[in-house]
């Protein structure tokens, strides 16, 4: 059981690396990533926390902007897999996204404070870590404990969405950029839920065979978010072209309701994903029985 896509309280989940893990093995996960936002900070914790017989695999998903096949632009997500976190680029460039986004927390907390609602951004931030990529998760957890909304869902659909009247922009990494990166660091990536029409706008098929040009490694289908049309959509579009088809929970603990592995990725995807990883570079660290394994 694969499941390649999970956060923590590291960005913004709400169970611990070590608690993620916990909840990863009571639920039969053999493979799992820790795929934070922005940063791989959670890596150490949730290596030591990791059971006998569990594979972990380093991630993040970065927060990315990439054309929509429309003529505009689109907000996206890229999941890296076994990429180098020491890389100095992807180490300068998730530091200006997590400065983005404690930004843009501070000032969505401002226009809330401003319209009556009970949010203070600096206190918000000041209950995180110094380098945390916060997000706004945090302000809707800060919302129901209020008493604003009665969840984290209820306050992305009516105060956190984008286009509300508290929504405020951040900096995301132009996404062919993003590719670009994490493979020169030694590892794949995954376009994210791109069909995930239930957030907002999203890319036209045209823009996935774009990315897989130029070096975008996976897609990934199997969603919780995704219709099952634009599964079947997507499918298409990866036998096209080449792309890996993943499947995932994009689990987030009690900010969300999707269970931990309720979609998951076929074992040959995974195995092709470390294959190519290691055709990268000279080592790729998958976290199993054996220690850390050179691959």
């Amino acid at each position: 059981m694969i499941d390649l896509h999970t956060h923590s309280t590291v960005s913004d989940g709400t169970e611990t690396p070590t608690e993620l893990v916990a909840t990863a093995a009571a639920a039969g996960v053999t493979v799992l990533a820790l795929t934070d936002h922005d940063t791989t900070a959670g890596w150490a914790e949730a290596a030591t926390a990791r059971p006998s017989g569990m594979t972990l695999v380093r991630g993040a998903e970065f927060s990315t902007v990439s054309p929509d096949g429309r003529g505009g632009e689109v907000t996206a997500h890229l999941l890296g897999y076994l990429f180098d976190p020491e890389d100095a680029t992807v180490v300068a460039e998730q530091e200006r996204v997590r400065n983005s986004r404690r930004d843009r927390l501070r000032a969505m907390g401002e226009r809330m404070a401003a319209g009556g609602l009970p949010i203070d951004g600096e206190a918000l931030l000041a209950r995180l870590p110094a380098d945390s990529p916060a997000g706004r998760p945090h302000i809707g957890q800060a919302l129901v404990e209020a008493g604003v909304v009665g969840s984290v869902s209820e306050a992305f659909r009516e105060l956190l969405r984008k286009g509300g009247p508290y929504y405020v922009e951040k900096y995301n990494t132009p996404i062919a950029e993003a590719v670009a990166m994490i493979r020169a660091a030694g590892g794949v990536a995954v376009f994210a839920h791109p069909f995930a029409r239930r957030r907002g706008d999203v890319v036209e098929a045209s823009v996935l065979r774009d990315l897989a040009r130029e070096g975008l490694d996976g897609v990934e289908v199997d969603h919780p978010d995704h219709a099952d049309d634009d599964r079947a959509t997507l499918r298409e579009v990866a036998a096209e072209t080449g792309l890996l088809v993943t499947g995932s929970s994009d689990y987030h603990g009690t900010n969300k309701t999707t269970p931990i592995a309720v979609e998951t990725t076929a074992p040959a995807v995974f195995e092709a994903l470390v294959v190519r990883a290691s055709a990268r570079a000279t080592g790729v660290e998958v976290l199993a029985d054996g220690g850390v394994a050179a691959t």
